[in-house]
This record gives structure tokens, C-alpha cells and sequence, in this order.
């Protein structure tokens, strides 16, 4: 089974704060062992969002475009935005000038005390209606003790789907822990799907007995919804193990075509992969 990975970060930063996630999985965390990575879990493609520096910043999104250029047509970039009139400027520029090879556009919900619907995204969000490119949002639980909660609830993009019904929005992580919130906005709007990245890290306590509560979670959040054809797979890697993320995402409760469409078949379409 061919599998897209629609949620990776990877960086050469000195500052990458997600290397403490990288060791405590055992990972290297460089693009040769993830390049590797991906041929060895039968991973065809994957999308490339920037990771959070120690400082809170992104690493820039140019920086992202060159490992991607480096992995020889295996990762596609997405640009990640911050919220200022000079990024969002800065982030149109690049997303043109590398227009059907940017599959789309990151919003760091939490991370800046920004709901999404703020009109300092609108020209984003026109320029991604216009290509029909997705905008992902982070939601739910962040990396950051002093991150914003209320804004990355992911019942804070309601606003927005209803203002702007033609572009794709993607919930990552599926708003962790609001499950059920993020199900509802699933299943309110045709617009709105989520991935499955980032859920989880292993070497806790009770890691098991946590796997077996998020795979019911997210299987009931798919029934609520109806079926699983806005759902999509992502690793966050280096946050969670190819091992892990695979092993997870066919333990969800679901009929194999279901399991098939969220590997790959439902990234094709929202992502034009």
C-alpha cells in the first residue's frame, strides 16, 4: 500500500526545537535518514512544513524549499505564514514564484494569539481559493507551555469555513484533544478535513494504554462524521516513528478501503498529489 505523508518537518537548524522529539524516538533527524525513511515504509511522497525554532520562530520557508529541491521529487513544500502584513507578502511571492510545486500553506494557530478568520490572512486565503491550494492549521495541543489554547481550539476555524466556503481547510492533528469538536466541523462543513499527525509520542507511562484511547477517539470521531473520506496521514515526524504512525493508523476501527483512502487516496485529492 502506497502511503503519502502530508504532515513532515525537517530542518538543518542548529535551533530546530523539535530535535528533543527526534532523540527521545532515536531519530537522526536529517533528510538523508528520512529520505530513507520513506523508501522503507513504501512512503511515495510527503509534504514539508517548516518546524518551530527555540525561539518560537518557523524555520524559513526558503530553507524548506531547498530540502525539498535536495529530495529529488520526494517532499513538497508548504508555506508556513505568520501573522504580519511583510510575511504574508513575502509568502505570496515565494508561493507564486513557485506556483504547482507549493502545495499549500501553514497557519500556526496558538503559536500567535491570532484567530484564523483576522483579515491579516486574507490575501492568503484569496490566493488560495484562486489555486485551490489547502491551508493547513495547527489545532489543538501545542509544543510551547506559553502557546495560546483558545486560539488554537480548532471550533476557532467555524468562523472562517463559513466565510470562505470554497477554501480547503485542514485541521492537523485533528484538533487533539478536541476530537469531537473537530468531527463536528467534518461533518458541518464540506470544505474542512484534518490529518491524523502528531497524536502521540511514545516512552510514557501509560503510552499503551494511551494508543488504545486515541484509536477509539479518533474511529468515533470518524463515525460522527460519517466516513473517512477527510481524514489524512501524517507523521509529524520526527514527533512520531513511521513504525508508530502506521501501526496506529491501521488499528483505528475502520474497514481496510477506509484505512487505504486515509494512507493516500484522500491526500491525492486535497493536495493534488
Amino acid at each position: 500500500m502506497k502511503i503519502i505523508d502530508c504532515h513532515i518537518h525537517c530542518s538543518e537548524s542548529n535551533q530546530d526545537a523539535l530535535v528533543g522529539f527526534a532523540r527521545a524516538n532515536g531519530l537522526k533527524y536529517n533528510l538523508g535518514e528520512l529520505l530513507t525513511m520513506m523508501e522503507d515504509y513504501n512512503v511515495s511522497s510527503g509534504l514539508l512544513l517548516s518546524p518551530p525554532k527555540t525561539n518560537g520562530k518557523p524555520v524559513p520557508n526558503k530553507e524548506i524549499l531547498r530540502l525539498c529541491r535536495k529530495s529529488k521529487g520526494k517532499l513538497f513544500p508548504i508555506v508556513t505564514v505568520e501573522p504580519s502584513s511583510s510575511a504574508v507578502s513575502e509568502c505570496l511571492e515565494l508561493a507564486k514564484k513557485n506556483k504547482g510545486y507549493t502545495k499549500g500553506f501553514k497557519i500556526l494557530l496558538g503559536y500567535f494569539p491570532v484567530y484564523p478568520a483576522h483579515k491579516v490572512y486574507s490575501r492568503i486565503y484569496d490566493y488560495a481559493e484562486s489555486t485551490d491550494l489547502p491551508v493547513m492549521f495547527h489545532t489543538g495541543d501545542t509544543a510551547s507551555k506559553t502557546a495560546s489554547l483558545e486560539h488554537a481550539n480548532p471550533l476557532s476555524l467555524d468562523v472562517l469555513a463559513n466565510k470562505r466556503q470554497s477554501l480547503k481547510i485542514v485541521a492537523c492533528h485533528f484538533g487533539n484533544p478536541w476530537f469531537h469538536e473537530t468531527a463536528e466541523l467534518l461533518y458541518k462543513h464540506p470544505n474542512v478535513y484534518a490529518d491524523i499527525s502528531g497524536l502521540f509520542a511514545v516512552g510514557a507511562k501509560y503510552s499503551n494504554q494511551y494508543l488504545k484511547y486515541l484509536a477509539r477517539a479518533v474511529s468515533e470521531a470518524i463515525y460522527f462524521v460519517g466516513s473517512a473520506e477527510k481524514i489524512i496521514f501524517g507523521t509529524d515526524y520526527p514527533v512520531e516513528r513511521y513504525s508508530d504512525a502506521i501501526r496506529f493508523t491501521k488499528s483505528l476501527q475502520l474497514e481496510q478501503d477506509d484505512i487505504g483512502k486515509i494512507f493516500s487516496e484522500n491526500a491525492k485529492k486535497v493536495f493534488q498529489l
